[in-house]
């Protein structure tokens, strides 16, 4: 079962804004060793939005290839076209991706029944897992606690992750969606909560910067000791503030190469961190302890 600190990891890129295989294989490495529960790749974080088709894919299958069974591999899949939705979650299971994560059509605008069918199309096409994902803050389209528990009875739909940051959205789907659903966080600065709430895990930006201390964190959550888990989180809670500074993942690119793990590189329409903001991303890496 999928649970605990798993990672939305970059796609380190070289500063022509090439993706960079190596640093892709050593961060997985690094997050192997440091005890991360699972990496999502090709998501939010790891810039998708700016990743063609075939590079999207070579990102998942070199993930899947350099973990070799030692750590889940979720890759994010989704669009807001249904048929491309389809096509890479069909590429992503072909290449042996554990689950995939889709995230609800942005700029649509689609109904909640809109939503549902969307959902369930990619399903009953692409036998693999799939967790759906909702992020109304960029995608101007919320997924109702109704339709996730509709969606939770698809066999194959076996999660959401929620980035709403509203710890009310986990009470009103808690023991209404289908048994053994997975309910995981999108949002470092509740996510502890989340999880002392009933929830499952989180899928982490913070991960990214302190990926044992997350880990860490995430195990006494699960385990119901807030004490244990709010000691660890409080150093974590400028992480879990500064990395939104900018625009996500722009922080976080930073903070990796402050930490030497990629290059100074990024896609436009997204820039370099502002130098404005390095002092406060320098201060929250030193309050985690991992500069």
């Amino acid at each position: 079962m999928l649970r605990g600190s798993m990672v939305a990891m970059i796609t380190p890129m070289q500063v022509d804004g090439a993706v960079d295989q190596v640093a892709l294989k050593d961060l997985i490495e690094f997050h192997i060793e440091q005890g991360t529960d699972a990496i999502v790749v090709a998501g939010t974080t790891g810039e998708s939005a700016t990743l063609m088709f075939d590079e999207h894919i070579e990102v998942i299958h070199s993930a899947i290839e350099i973990a070799a069974g030692r750590i889940p591999i979720i890759a994010g899949t989704g669009a807001n076209s249904t048929q491309e939705a389809i096509d890479l979650t069909s590429a992503a299971g072909e290449a042996g991706a554990d689950a995939c994560l889709l995230v609800t059509p942005y700029y649509n605008k689609p109904t909640q029944e809109g939503l549902y069918l969307h959902f369930r199309s990619i399903a009953e096409a692409v036998d693999v897992p799939q967790i759906l994902y909702n992020v109304p803050g960029r995608t101007a389209c919320d997924m109702s606690d109704e339709t996730v528990i509709r969606l939770s009875k698809i066999p194959n739909i076996i999660g959401l992750k929620d980035a709403t940051g509203d710890l009310g959205r986990i009470m009103g789907v808690l023991g209404k969606v289908e048994d053994g659903f997975l309910l995981l966080s999108g949002d470092d600065a509740t996510g502890m909560e989340f999880m002392l709430s009933g929830g499952h895990g989180v899928i982490s930006v913070t991960s990214n910067v302190a990926p044992a201390a997350m880990h860490e964190m995430c195990e006494y959550a699960l385990s119901g000791n807030r004490a244990a888990a709010e000691a660890i989180n409080n150093r974590l809670l400028g992480l879990h503030r500064n990395l939104f500074v900018e625009a996500n993942p722009i922080p976080v690119k930073w903070a990796m190469a402050e930490m030497g793990r990629c290059e100074a590189g990024i896609r436009l329409p997204l820039t370099w961190l502002s130098e404005s903001c390095h002092d406060d991303v320098r201060a929250a890496m030193q309050q985690a302890d991992v500069l």
